[in-house]
């Protein structure tokens, strides 16, 4: 039998840090909390692992609110090496680098807000002229300059010669130009920026998006690695992709899940790690957990303890 570890009480004190009350979650054996210390834990692994890859896939949605910061910092931090993500993730980080974003209420009128051109994205809320009309503005010149002397790019080119031309510090594509920090994103066509590029493709009809080159680069990426370890939020395209490439170099050594997903629909959003195990996705022996709970929760909490763990 192994050694039993007695729960303790959590004591939140006058002037507590996150990391001094997310290391009590982990002494507390209280459900979700004791997962949310031990994914900060494994983080911080991955973190000082000098030889390892870290991979930070996520979806769309959470670009749309304050999270993105977090996002940010990480890159700015050097604690992500390569993002694998969906297109709305561009759409949203132009938009709010050009406009503003606002917030809602889930419960709003939805046939009110398409009346005056606003757009509900859980709870927060998106004009109109703060999406799809400021991007077709602002894409559409830098698409002429960018496949000027070109008429092929893969995903990640595309979206740093994009990251190359804005020059704002909140930005996630302007800190991933500045850090070398590639950006790929598979499902390029399923979001505005997407739309654009279709947009340019009418008058511009030897134009070519470069799939394969993406795919060629996550290859070289993840196999010189020594160890690849990923933060995976949500589910989807960019879920499958990260530990789609884990499967082909023998599975991840470390894999944080932040999800909300149930798995009994027997879908990919869904699945657990353990499942990733048997496909050879994630290896047996890996640091593994997955933290149950909206990630605009979860993921800040972590990045803010391991922040102060890092900088003592």
């Amino acid at each position: 039998m192994e050694r039993l570890v007695e729960v303790r009480d959590i004591e939140v004190r006058e002037g507590m840090s996150v990391d001094a009350l997310v290391r009590a979650m982990g002494g507390s054996g209280g459900f979700t909390a004791q997962k949310l210390s031990d994914a900060t834990d494994l983080v911080e692994r991955m973190a000082r692992d000098g030889e390892c890859l870290r991979i930070l896939s996520f979806p769309a949605c959470i670009m749309a609110t304050g999270t993105r910061g977090v996002i940010v910092d990480m890159v700015r931090d050097g604690l992500v090496d390569l993002i694998i993500t969906t297109c709305g993730t561009l759409d949203h980080d132009l938009s709010r680098t050009w406009k503003a974003y606002y917030k809602g209420d889930f419960l709003m009128d939805d046939a009110k807000l398409r009346d005056i051109g606003v757009s509900r994205l859980g709870n927060v809320l998106v004009p109109d002229e703060c999406y799809g009309e400021v991007l077709e503005e602002r894409l559409a010149p830098m698409f002429e300059e960018i496949f000027a002397d070109t008429k092929s790019l893969s995903t990640r080119e595309i979206i740093d010669a994009v990251g190359s031309r804005l020059d704002n510090e909140d930005s996630l594509l302007y800190q991933c130009h500045r850090r070398g920090v590639p950006v790929f994103v598979p499902g390029i066509t399923d979001g505005s920026f997407g739309c654009q590029l279709w947009m340019y493709y009418q008058s511009h009809r030897d134009l070519r998006i470069d799939l394969f080159k993406d795919e060629q680069d996550l290859n070289d990426l993840t196999n010189a690695a020594e160890r690849v370890g990923a933060i995976v939020v949500g589910g989807g395209i960019s879920k499958h992709h990260v530990i789609w490439w884990g499967q082909f170099r023998g599975g991840l050594d470390y894999a944080v899940y932040l999800t909300t997903a149930q798995e009994f629909d027997g879908s990919l959003s869904g699945a657990q790690i353990r499942e990733a195990v048997s496909w050879g996705k994630v290896k047996a022996d890996a640091g593994q957990v997955t933290v149950e709970g909206d990630a605009t929760i979860s993921l800040p909490i972590i990045y803010a303890a391991l922040k102060e763990r890092l900088v003592r």
